[in-house]
């Protein structure tokens, strides 16, 4: 795995566009809206939402960007591992709340 995912093919993240430059366009404007600007939420907040859900969906291109980016909004460690574990409790949260969907199959079944 530790070839797979290569340090510095972070910093080619803007190359997602070569082939595509119209949508790679439009997902930026997207994206640096919503994680990069003040709104309802401030940086800060999106930051913590942002590596929790890194950490959620394993990207560690994501856990290393949001990581920084934490850091330079003003979050401490405490916070980060915190929202870290927030993302893992509600990742359990949702599997399990998907027993229920069994129980209700396996009643179905008879069992």
């Amino acid at each position: 795995m530790s070839d797979y995912y290569k340090r510095d093919d972070l910093k080619r993240f803007s190359e997602i566009g070569k082939f595509g430059p119209e949508l790679a366009n439009k997902f930026f404007d997207y994206y640096n809206q919503a994680t990069g600007t003040d709104s309802a939420l401030n940086q800060r907040e999106k930051a913590l939402i942002a590596l929790a859900i890194a950490h959620s969906k394993q990207c560690p291109y994501c856990i290393e960007a949001f990581s920084e980016r934490c850091l330079e909004t003003g979050c401490s460690p405490e916070q980060m591992m915190e929202a870290v574990h927030v993302a893992a409790a509600m990742d359990a949260g949702v599997t399990l709340v998907h027993g229920v969907q069994m129980q209700n199959h396996l009643k179905k079944l008879g069992a």
